[in-house]
């Protein structure tokens, strides 16, 4: 990811970085198609030592934000599909279907990246500091 965008929630969204200091991973495992470990999170950032998990079931909230996510991405699905390939109804369901299968897992992480940053901000001085 561009490093230009550091110190914007973007950043921290699009890369799975702390959304304090920018610097530590949240998960466990890179790759969101490790599927037995698409979820697992460090309890907290290495760098700066935020706790991620605020409280019991903090992550429920991702599930709201993962509905407008997945909505944006069947729409997106079907737009392609229907409008600029020419596919019919059943080929536009077809494709959102196996788009929503195909991105399953990284739907997930995007909501709880998120989630995650609605209720924590980027600070400079943690970022510094190690």
């Amino acid at each position: 990811m561009a490093r230009f965008l550091k110190g914007s929630k973007l950043y921290s969204i699009f890369t799975g970085k702390c959304p304090v200091c920018h610097e530590g991973d949240m998960y466990i495992n890179s790759n969101p198609y490790h599927l037995s470990q698409t979820l697992k999170m460090h309890e907290r950032c290495s760098h700066c030592n935020q706790k991620f998990k605020i409280e019991p079931s903090f992550f429920y909230g991702a599930m709201y934000v993962s509905y407008g996510v997945g909505i944006a991405f069947a729409v997106a699905a079907f737009v392609i599909a229907h409008f600029f390939l020419g596919g019919g109804l059943m080929t536009s369901f077809i494709a959102i279907i196996g788009t929503l299968v195909l991105f399953f897992p990284f739907i997930m992480r995007l909501s709880r990246n998120i989630w995650i940053n609605i209720f924590m901000k980027y600070d400079p001085e943690k970022a510094k500091s190690s």
